[in-house]
């Protein structure tokens, strides 16, 4: 049967419940899960919506409950195609668990202000921090929205307040310079991404004290703005250019596979392909293209998502420790150079 409602009106509970010969309450308890309702009565409100292109209102809900069941995304570096891929899955395990995301985007043009003050206003039930830079600025007003519960992701947070589940950079970075040390390189670098006020990443740190233990001290440290290809790619270019080839670096450790991706197509495009081993970290779609055969470190991002949403989840009250996983260096081709 089909609603006798203008169709420019939207249906409401009080619409159901008229039609069920039920009170409005009774519609409402129909759909929240837990509510006490008797399974055939529960049954009929529910055909009837569906009859009638009826749905609760959240928002509406959220004013009694104090719970909107919204999880803020704070990130940036959208460019960077591991964010895609983590923004994914965050929100592939929300979506499981009956939660909606709000995506905060901070940029030049949406600062960290802008962006928290929103997740404040809307009511968000938690905020996670995926692989976002953290300034102090952006822990500071974190630490201000006390009553918003956070994690943040894939980055030591520096702060014992704050807790955070990683992939253990430190020891990748240890296992990178094992196995340029097997290779016997002896000139090595590093690119690393935007400069941040903190280690949080830890892999820059593994990886100087992987090459001491064997009396290998870092030669270069290559600089990028962005997480990005082109970023990659200028910056080994600007080395390429500047440094003599019987100077140069043997083997590259880029913090990240998109700049890693980036580095290797400097060397194609300065006809220097094999001349310095790559290695990247995270283990993007496009490291095992036969066209890159990037070796790179793989974090296992699935079960980090799940202790995150757990630990932002919780409502035991305690407050459970950060956590760090050991991630599975994935060896391909490009950590291989060829002879001198």
């Amino acid at each position: 049967m089909k609603s006798q409602a203008s169709p420019n009106r939207k249906v409401t509970a009080s619409d159901v419940a008229v039609r069920a010969g039920v009170s409005k309450w009774t519609v409402s308890r129909a759909f929240t899960e837990g509510a006490q309702v008797a399974p055939d009565v529960r049954e009929k409100i529910k055909k009837i919506s569906a009859e009638l292109g009826y749905s609760p209102n959240l928002l509406a809900r959220s004013l009694s409950t104090r719970k909107t069941n919204i999880i803020g995304l704070v990130m940036d570096e959208l460019g960077n195609p591991n964010q895609l891929k983590l923004l994914n899955e965050v929100t592939r395990q929300l979506q499981l668990k009956s939660y909606s995301s709000l995506l905060l985007n901070i940029s030049s043009e949406y600062s960290p202000a802008n962006a928290l003050t929103l997740a404040d206003q809307l009511q968000v039930d938690g905020l996670l921090f995926l692989g976002t830079t953290l300034t102090r600025e952006l822990i500071h007003l974190a630490q201000n929205i006390k009553h918003i519960p956070l994690v943040v992701m894939f980055r030591n947070s520096g702060n014992a307040g704050i807790p955070f589940v990683s992939t253990d950079g430190f020891q990748a970075g240890r296992e990178i310079a094992g196995l340029f040390v097997e290779c016997k390189y002896q000139n090595i670098g590093y690119m690393a991404g935007p400069t941040s006020e903190s280690t949080e990443l830890r892999r820059f740190e593994g990886f100087k004290e992987g090459l001491l233990e064997h009396n290998i001290a870092l030669a270069t440290v290559l600089k990028t703005g962005h997480y990005q290809r082109g970023d990659g790619m200028q910056s080994l270019m600007r080395y390429l250019e500047s440094t003599p080839r019987d100077k140069r670096i043997e083997a590259l450790f880029c913090e990240n596979d998109i700049l890693a991706i980036g580095a290797m197509d400097a060397l194609l495009a300065c006809h220097a392909v094999g001349k310095i081993a790559i290695v990247g970290f995270d283990d993007i779609e496009l490291a095992s293209s036969p066209s890159y055969a990037l070796t790179t470190f793989r974090q296992p991002m699935e079960f980090l998502v799940a202790e995150a949403i757990s630990r932002l989840l919780d409502v035991s009250g305690q407050v459970r420790p950060s956590h760090l996983s050991p991630g599975t260096l994935i060896v391909r081709a490009s950590h291989k150079r060829d002879a001198a």
